[in-house]
């Protein structure tokens, strides 16, 4: 079985960073927002991204349809950044259990954030959102790219075999 992100990647989606996801349309107009919190599952396999449906109708109308999804994952202090893609997603709403994600994905943001500068209250304004205007979306990436700056930037990840 191949595996597309190393352990160090999983890691960085898990950690909590900056997560923006994107698709587009039939005519190929973009669609972007800001995700709510992200999970990924400890194999990499399984990524979850949590949208606010009043603020990404047009994002979530996009991937209803069928358009691939692209999710960038960024650490401001160090700009280390990863791109997942995929070329469909599913779209669930959000559940109970969900909301320690949120809630962890909060924390973890505050703490990157405030490494650059701005307060637990910026972030927690920024994430705010209440429990029936969160939805989740899921996928299985298809493609990963390295877009840290620098020599690699959109170099795609090259999947290993799984010992």
């Amino acid at each position: 079985m191949a595996v597309l992100l190393s352990p160090a990647h999983i890691a960085l989606v898990d950690s909590g960073v900056s997560t923006i996801v994107a698709s587009r349309d039939a005519q190929l107009r973009p669609s972007v927002m800001r995700a709510m919190a992200s999970r990924i599952s400890p194999d990499g396999h399984t990524v979850t991204v949590f949208l606010r449906p009043s603020q990404s109708q047009q994002l979530l109308a996009d991937i209803a349809a069928g358009g691939p999804i692209a999710v960038v994952f960024s650490d401001p202090p160090s700009n280390r950044t990863l791109q997942l893609k995929a070329t469909s997603a599913h779209i669930r709403p959000a559940c109970p259990s969900d909301q320690a994600v949120l809630r962890r994905y909060l924390v973890a943001m505050q703490h990157c954030i405030s490494q650059v500068g701005y307060g637990p209250d910026y972030v927690a304004a920024m994430l705010s959102a209440p429990p029936q205007d969160v939805v989740a979306v899921e996928f299985t990436p298809d493609e990963a790219f390295d877009q840290t700056p620098g020599p690699r930037a959109g170099m795609p990840l090259r999947p290993s075999s799984a010992p």
